[in-house]
């Protein structure tokens, strides 16, 4: 069923509902590789830009202080192949490798798990209530090459870096820097 979703119109939704229909029904071939970053993002970045679909926020966010965040698709897709450098070039991750992020909800997790997605890296989200022992489990378990968390959880994944030998770079998402770290804002 076709619903308005902030200003979508119906034929938009219903061109989209018949495109996966004809996919279910084997009238249109099935992609190899589905990405949604540039097969869903950047497509319905391109409609805003030509026109074909009214410009609403793609993501928006507000905090608890009141405070906002709201990116278009452009504006995601764009700051999502930032965030994608940032891991493959700062950071030096391939498609495959697997990233940890113990974060709150704060805009840069979306942003970081659309980046991984464009880039194929697996992202590992964990929540900001991790202890350094649970941190360490799961750094361990799953290889982890990167981590990515803030200025309050820095301290326990520092504490655990010596038995996380695997782990070749760390990124920070807060305003100030951290000796050994890398920035996500700054970069």
């Amino acid at each position: 069923p076709c619903r308005l979703f902030h200003g979508c119109n119906r034929l938009l939704t219903s061109k989209i509902i018949s495109y996966y229909d004809s996919i279910n029904q084997c009238k249109k071939e099935l992609p190899e590789y589905f990405n949604f970053a540039s097969d869903v993002l950047d497509e319905w970045s391109q409609l805003e830009k030509d026109g074909g679909r009214p410009a609403n926020p793609a993501f928006w966010w507000v905090n608890d202080g009141g405070e906002e965040v709201k990116w278009s698709f452009e504006e995601l897709g764009f700051l999502s192949r930032k965030a994608a450098n940032i891991l493959s070039e700062a950071c030096g991750l391939q498609r495959g490798d697997r990233v940890i992020a113990v974060l709150p909800r704060v805009p840069e997790w979306w942003l970081l798990n659309v980046a991984c997605m464009r880039t194929g890296i697996v992202f590992i989200p964990g929540t900001s209530q991790l202890t350094a022992k649970d941190i360490l489990y799961r750094l361990q378990a799953s290889k982890a090459k990167c981590i990515i968390t803030n200025d309050t959880l820095a301290p326990a994944v520092e504490s655990v870096m010596p038995d996380c030998p695997f782990l070749k770079s760390k990124l920070i998402v807060a305003k100030g820097s951290r000796d050994g770290w890398l920035n996500l804002k700054e970069l």
